[in-house]
């Protein structure tokens, strides 16, 4: 299916429209943030993915390390996983991962994507560059795309929309999709509610410590 509608009164059209207009599999969650949009956009860029549990990057970041594994040799753990890095080219942690910044709104809405064979039992990923993602349509493979978008809510509030979308590349490869994505979809919701919490937290507490004159931890 495609987006509904581009409409969007706070800001215009969607990245994540951009990246992937067409798309046959999607899932969207929001959330309430006590928390002013800078605040909750702040808080989206600091996010450290290596606390979350995340099946797609764990299964990329099992992958990153399997030259190593089958040599035996000791495997590197980054320290964090900022979502600040993949945008700013800042951490090492993104070196040679699949998922790729597609573009970024600041102070309202940061795009990423990857493209793999999720449906396989070891998932297979192919690095497609920024600027060759939107077009990329070699047959067998799903295009991912997700986006945080951060909307105002009254005066100091904020929501916060996390969607993640799917195109596969050819009718064999939605099917292999399609048979992947029906058990696992809830669980995806599950993901992306979690990812959310973790902003929520984050913003919030910075929200606290503002309001009384205190640094917020780090």
């Amino acid at each position: 299916m495609s987006a509904d509608s581009t409409f969007d009164p706070a800001g215009g059209a969607l990245l994540l429209d951009g990246a992937l207009p067409e798309f046959g599999f999607s899932r969207l969650e929001c959330v309430a943030l006590a928390a002013a949009p800078p605040v909750t956009y702040e808080a989206v860029r600091g996010l450290d993915l290596l606390t979350l549990d995340s099946p797609l990057l764990n299964a990329a970041m099992w992958a990153r390390g399997l030259p190593d594994r089958l040599r035996g040799r000791p495997i590197p753990t980054p320290p964090s996983m900022r979502v600040a890095d993949l945008f700013d080219s800042a951490g090492e942690a993104w070196e040679d991962q699949p998922w790729v910044a597609l573009g970024e709104s600041p102070g309202r809405e940061l795009v990423f994507g990857a493209v793999g064979k999720p449906w396989q039992a070891s998932i297979e990923w192919r690095r497609v560059e920024p600027e060759e993602f939107a077009s990329f349509d070699e047959v067998g493979w799903a295009k991912m795309a997700a986006a945080f978008v951060v909307h105002p809510y009254g005066t100091r509030r904020s929501l916060l929309t996390y969607e993640a979308r799917t195109a596969c590349t050819d009718p064999e490869s939605t099917a292999r999709f399609g048979r992947y994505w029906t058990p696992v979809s809830a669980g995806v919701g599950v993901v992306l509610r979690g990812t959310l919490r973790a902003i929520r937290a984050a913003a919030e507490q910075r929200a606290r410590a503002a309001r009384s004159g205190m640094a917020p931890d780090r």
